[in-house]
């Protein structure tokens, strides 16, 4: 068994969503001064590897801590996207084979397990390019809901388009009251580990926020 941290740094100046927050932090007390080592940290709730809740796109869905802790840990299958094409929309053909019967085996989802797309962006984390990463079409985000799935991730800035006057991803995966978990990275071990039969388990807990509509996290893969 290996674990694989599937989550970017937190840093100062870090990339956000735009129009989010800014991510600043700095020294608050020093060992020196004060006895102890304490940050003030300056970010917004959808900062860094970050689950969104339903509540994100409707005040009327449910906030963070209204989801069942299963949404954000299980069994997970993760869909090879790396062949995608700048601003590519991803449908529902990528996924059929993921989702269709046997096709992984003992490793395909299970009806409310976790999905993760791999679309290998991460590489561009840092840079302008990081803008123009595939998506999720609203049929494929339908397909996956229609299949009981109810987590799922991407390497990316977002499931949908950057930037985006509409969210349909975000509107049928929330409607679904499904998580969705984007910022991630490092996804290229766990097709590894898939393609050598290994299971894959994820967490991606959240902080307990009352009333939120997301929160970082510190997603890591659990494989063998």
């Amino acid at each position: 068994m290996r674990l694989i941290d599937l989550s970017v740094p937190v840093a100062t100046g870090m990339p956000v969503y735009p129009g989010d927050p800014r991510v600043a932090i700095a020294p608050a007390l020093s060992a020196a001064a004060d006895g102890v080592n304490v940050l003030h940290l300056d970010m917004g709730s959808q900062s860094g590897t970050h689950v969104d809740a339903p509540f994100h796109i409707d005040d009327a869905l449910p906030t963070l801590d209204q989801l069942p802790l299963e949404r954000f840990w299980g069994r997970a299958v993760v869909v090879d996207a790396r062949g995608a094409a700048p601003r590519t929309p991803l449908g529902p053909s990528l996924f059929e084979g993921s989702l269709s019967e046997g096709s992984l085996s003992e490793g395909r989802p299970r009806a409310g397990g976790i999905v993760l797309v791999a679309t290998g962006w991460s590489r561009h984390w840092g840079h302008d390019d990081y803008l123009a990463h595939p998506y999720l079409t609203p049929e494929a985000a339908e397909l996956l809901v229609n299949a009981g799935i109810r987590t799922v991730g991407i390497d990316a800035l977002s499931v949908d388009a950057t930037p985006a006057d509409d969210f349909p991803a975000h509107r049928i995966l929330c409607g679904a009251h499904a998580v969705i978990a984007e910022n991630l990275t490092n996804l290229a071990p766990l097709l590894g580990a898939q393609t050598a039969g290994e299971p894959i388990e994820v967490s991606l807990l959240p902080l307990r926020l009352p009333a939120a509509d997301g929160a970082p996290v510190r997603a890591v893969a659990r494989v063998g």
